[in-house]
């Protein structure tokens, strides 16, 4: 085991900057993507605390006057990777993106807290906890005005899983502009087969381009983006995070009276996106007024939110269980049955660590056998395959980028979890 532990020690630390790291050592994600960098702190707190700290505090330093932190920070300005910084042309101290992912640093910084008895490193923890609490906030205002309980995502790179049939539908809607230029260089690094096709790619860049049109201007986008959808494995995250956001801000003696008060109305509002007929959830398409109903891995994150519903929790928990039951290696990101399922594309039905180390987490205090069966067959398969970017379902085969940060950090957080081995 320590042959694998010190490889995946050796991912991060050849994927590391001055401050921040990469997703991978090749040209497909040239910068520090937002909730990689959660992950990847993750992993470095396993044996190098001040590496992590480093990857928060430079998140952090490109987070908007506004309080968003952007999805992409881009410290070198030299590349050929689209979107670059010149295509956003946006950013605060740090150019950055326009827009932003799932919101799972308080959710990292807590387990760190969980692992250490953090002292000299306390006043720098307490700057980020109050940059994290500035980000949840932008969200309770900006995408959430109507103060429903649930926040909304205004372009499927803010979900985290691009290229999700979950998004077919309101992506479908989008109306591609005759004269769009742009190059796209990512499929020229990896197997076009594991990477968005070109009709996706257009929809991206006419979203984005539309947000730029409207100078990125938060009170505007709620209504004028040509994407606005509710997503439950995004706002599971959220619940998550702003619970685990309050216990850290009463470590600090800061104020938590706002979160408290959304948690509560998350609480009964995301229950509602469950289907009782199908015993599924859906996605809600604000923008086209329609409900989506994909069998997505990411819907099943709302274990992660550890809803105080112990009878839902109980049939989601029955329903994970057939999710992949026909596969070697789980999950897939979609159930590999459905008519959209794709076995090597991207977010279309490879397996993602990120996802199983969630839903591990997440089955931790509910299933705690189905969950232990969950970490050994996740550590097997980066074992067995490498650190992917993801894999197939059908055959464990590793597909996208090698060498990846967030799977060789989540592989040490499962084999260490509440243990930590100084380097």
């Amino acid at each position: 085991m320590n042959n694998f532990i010190n490889s995946a020690k050796k991912v991060l630390l050849s994927n590391k900057k001055n401050g921040y790291t990469l997703p991978t050592n090749n040209k497909l994600y040239p910068a520090q993507w937002n909730w990689d960098s959660g992950f990847i702190a993750l992993g470095y707190s396993h044996f190098k605390l001040k590496y992590a700290l480093d990857e928060l505090k430079t998140l952090i330093k490109g987070q908007w006057r506004d309080g968003m932190i952007p999805h992409i920070l881009f410290h070198d300005l030299n590349t050929n990777y689209y979107p670059n910084h010149s295509v956003w042309a946006c950013g605060n101290k740090i150019h950055s993106s326009g827009i932003t992912q799932p919101p799972i640093l308080a959710i990292i910084i807590k387990l760190i807290f969980d692992k250490y008895k953090i002292k000299k490193e306390k006043a720098e923890f307490k700057k980020i906890i109050k940059g994290v609490l500035k980000y949840h906030k932008w969200f309770i205002k900006f995408r959430d005005p109507n103060n429903s309980g649930l926040v909304s995502i205004l372009h499927p790179w803010e979900s985290g899983y691009d290229n999700s049939p979950l998004w077919d539908y309101s992506m479908s809607k989008v109306k591609i502009p005759k004269n769009l230029k742009y190059k796209r260089g990512d499929n020229k690094v990896v197997n076009p087969e594991y990477r968005p096709l070109d009709i996706d790619y257009d929809r991206y860049v006419t979203i984005k381009n539309h947000l730029k049109k409207n100078n990125y201007n938060p009170n505007k986008l709620f209504k004028a983006s040509l994407f606005n959808v509710v997503d439950v494995g995004f706002n599971s995250i959220f619940l998550r995070a702003n619970k685990d956001l309050v216990k850290l801000l009463k470590m600090f003696d800061l104020k938590s009276n706002e979160i408290e008060t959304y948690i509560s109305r998350s609480e009964k509002k995301i229950v509602k996106l469950y289907n009782k007929k199908n015993n599924s959830f859906i996605n809600i398409d604000l923008k086209n007024k329609k409900k989506i109903t994909i069998p997505s891995i990411t819907h099943y994150f709302i274990l992660f939110a550890d809803l105080r519903d112990k009878k839902l929790n109980n049939k989601i928990i029955k329903n994970l269980k057939k999710h992949s039951n026909k596969e070697k290696y789980f999950f897939s990101s979609i159930k590999s049955d459905h008519r959209k399922f794709e076995e090597k594309r991207y977010w279309r039905g490879p397996v993602w660590i990120n996802c199983n180390w969630i839903i591990y987490q997440g089955l931790k205090n509910k299933d705690i056998k189905f969950a232990n069966q969950i970490k050994k067959k996740t550590i097997n398969l980066v074992k067995q395959k490498g650190f992917n970017e993801y894999f197939s379902c059908k055959t464990g085969k590793g597909f996208g980028a090698t060498n990846f940060s967030w799977t060789a950090s989540l592989f040490l957080d499962l084999i260490f979890e509440n243990k930590y081995e100084q380097l």
